[in-house]
């Protein structure tokens, strides 16, 4: 099992930055594909970032494409979300979220994590 904590939120102005982190429980974190997931107020929790527990490739949505990067660093069981050029928008509680490599893995389903962090909230104000 894992567990996930998330920091990093805040409140910072359009076309500003933010780095988020995600910290992981557990002694083979390498083998979890990750992702970052948000849900601004009234709406449903959407995709934003994931990478394969290989850390081969990382999928991106595609309003944030070109915006923010994902990274991990599996030695610190660490997962970043570094968000760049933020709008209005972004506005919502990001969600780190982790999926076992043994478990069927579609990056943007909400389906395929079995584990989520409790958040972290994002205010982007214009």
């Amino acid at each position: 099992q894992v567990q996930l904590e998330e920091s990093g939120g805040g409140l910072v102005q359009a076309g500003g930055s933010l780095r988020l982190s995600c910290a992981a429980s557990g002694r083979v974190f390498a083998t979890y594909s990750m992702a970052w997931f948000r849900q601004a107020p009234g709406k449903e929790r959407e995709f934003v970032a994931a990478t394969r527990w290989t850390g081969t490739t990382t999928y991106y949505a595609d309003s944030v494409k070109g915006r923010f990067t994902m990274s991990r660093d599996n030695a610190k069981n660490l997962v970043y979300l570094q968000m760049n050029s933020l709008k209005p928008e972004d506005t919502a509680v990001y969600y780190c979220a982790a999926a076992d490599y043994r478990s069927s893995w579609t990056p943007n389903g909400r389906m395929s994590y079995g584990y989520w962090g409790q958040g972290t909230r994002v205010t982007v104000s214009s």
